[in-house]
Parts: C-alpha cells; structure tokens; sequence
C-alpha cells in the first residue's frame, strides 16, 4: 500500500477527491496521486496528494486542464485542495450523473470521464444503498 495513504484516505472520508465514489464498495484502496503532476513540477507534499479511484487516476494521468464544454476552452482541472466539490459539481441522484456547475468542473468531468456508462450505473446503484452522495 501507498505509504502516503494512511494520511490522504482519512482526509478524503474515503472518497475519491474527484468523482466522491465511496472506496467502501471497491475490494482494494483507493490510489494516492499527485493533484500537480511531478512531471509538471508538482511537489511530493501533503498538499499536493489526493485520493483518486483508478478511473479517475487513469483518466486524469498528468493532465492539468480539460475542456469545457460549454465554451470550447482549456481550463484548469478541479483541484481537491482548493476547489470545494460543491461549488464546481452536482450529483444527480436520479441519472447517476456528476454535473459541472463551472467551467472547471465541466472541464473535470469530460476529461476524468466521470458520466461513462460503468460509472453512472455505479452511482444509481451506491444511491440506492445509500452510500451516495
């Protein structure tokens, strides 16, 4: 396990920082990530790591923007330690859908592909166990 995990889990509420998938339901840890890749000079800090589900890791990857929908343009990607989730996102319990309420959140939920199929079924399915939002 990520060394780093016992401080980072408990801060997240063992959620994913970006999608709020609850790591209860999965049968392994949630993964430890860099929010500002070290590729893109990110520090190795407490600050700088968020707890991420693997889709959400994978898709993230090094990236730092996304685009929003909405206008076309390159943005930032929500940032867990700066950014509150409900400011930027909404979860709509009934399609199990995460909505962006900002371009960084549109931007966010097209480029960690968080409305695939596989997800949005998940999330009506946590909402009906009560596990989300």
């Amino acid at each position: 396990m990520n060394p780093r995990y016992s401080v980072v889990a408990p801060r997240a509420a063992h959620r994913c920082e970006y999608c709020h998938a609850p790591e209860c339901i999965f049968n392994f840890p949630f993964e430890v990530e860099h929010i500002v890749p070290e590729t893109h000079q990110g520090p190795d800090e407490e600050f700088n790591w968020a707890l991420a589900c693997r889709s959400c890791n994978l898709s993230k990857s090094n990236h730092l923007t996304g685009v929003d929908d909405a206008t076309g343009s390159d943005v930032r990607l929500y940032h867990p330690r700066l950014d509150s989730w409900a400011d930027h996102f909404l979860a709509d319990a009934a399609s199990g859908e995460i909505q962006g309420r900002t371009a960084i959140g549109r931007a966010s939920v097209g480029r960690l592909r968080m409305n695939s199929p596989a997800q949005v079924e998940a999330r009506r399915v946590w909402t009906r166990l009560g596990l989300f939002p």
